[in-house]
């Protein structure tokens, strides 16, 4: 089977279980309707898919957060491009990829109003896809699911629409490799939506990896454990709900003046320890443990970013840059 029919075979469903398919020199197999992949990935990306199963796995920590956070989050990044109207501008029933799905949260907040005119992908480097087809088919919209990293996806060139990749790329042993190969997989003027973390102070980029380090060798239900008195010092300094000023910009740990929120300053500078007063502390635990657990967790700046739109002749229609990250949409040069 060869790569286009393979992507229309996905697409349409026909694989049928059990099945085992030859792609280059491996064999991938078709379990619970989605197609698996055989890969041996590196340590790192084995791990960081293994917490993302066990996060994905936790509906009851993330369900509120798929409605009270994701959508609002989602259009303030990507703003006019939350209306979906582009999608008119692509081909009828367009591919939408959903590279890095998770267990669809994003995608479902993205495009769920457009569910009966686009054909959605997801792909997914770990057993998360199981909650994501799950989470469609509790919702009557129909998709369809691939295992496998971002770098291996095997579909053709130039054979897919739209991509979305929110909070991914970071998570994979090579960013910009990653981005590499979903821009390969754009048709010309194809477009891709993506966010990447960006970098941060100096306090903050040492406790991040230093946390990350210490929690490295635990798996995934022990580190959950392990960043919940965290949480629950970020819940207490986000319930003192107290308003300091800094009178002067502190350049050496690269802290601005002005007002700013106790729980934020940590927040930001300090430490991630995450603050709704709408979520309870299992939830805010999650968002904490979605930060610090992977393994492959990059932090980027907006000269890598647009230089890499650049190198790989996608043109930036969106270019949003937050403490938090940055988010990009951009569109691929004719061919």
């Amino acid at each position: 089977m060869n790569t286009t029919d393979l992507l229309e075979g996905v697409l349409s469903r026909t694989l049928t279980e059990g099945q085992e398919i030859k792609l280059g020199c491996e064999t991938w197999s078709v379990r619970k309707g989605i197609l698996r992949s055989p890969t041996v990935k590196s340590f790192d990306q084995n791990q960081t898919g293994e917490v993302f199963g066990f996060k994905w796995a936790r509906t009851s920590t993330f369900s509120r957060i798929a409605e009270v956070i994701t959508p609002t989050w989602l259009a303030e990044k990507y703003g006019v491009f939350s209306s979906l109207e582009f999608l008119s501008e692509h081909d009828d029933h367009p591919i939408v990829l959903d590279a890095g799905c998770g267990a669809a949260m994003s995608g479902l907040a993205m495009f769920a109003p457009a569910f009966d005119r686009i054909r959605y992908l997801g792909i997914d480097v770990s057993p998360s896809v199981d909650a994501a087809q799950t989470a469609l088919a509790e919702r009557g919209l129909n998709g369809s699911f691939v295992q496998c990293s971002i770098d291996e996806i095997p579909l053709p060139d130039s054979s897919i629409d739209v991509i979305f990749s929110e909070g991914v790329l970071h998570h994979t042993d090579d960013t910009f490799n990653s981005l590499t190969c979903l821009a390969e997989l754009l048709k010309p003027r194809g477009r891709i939506l993506f966010y990447v973390y960006k970098k941060k102070g100096p306090i903050r980029e040492f406790t991040d990896d230093y946390v990350r380090e210490q929690i490295r060798g635990l798996n995934p239900d022990q580190a959950w454990e392990a960043l919940m008195p965290l949480t629950k010092l970020g819940k207490t300094l986000g319930d003192l709900d107290i308003e300091i000023t800094i009178q002067d910009d502190i350049e050496v740990l690269g802290i601005p003046k002005g007002a700013i929120n106790l729980q934020r300053l940590f927040y930001w500078h300090i430490f991630k320890a995450f603050f709704h007063p709408s979520l309870d502390l299992d939830e805010m635990n999650h968002i904490n443990f979605d930060w610090y657990a992977p393994l492959n967790a990059r932090r980027h700046t907006v000269d890598e970013v647009t230089n890499w739109c650049q190198a790989l002749g996608l043109q930036i229609e969106l270019l949003n840059v937050e403490d938090a990250g940055i988010t990009v949409v951009a569109r691929k040069g004719r061919a």
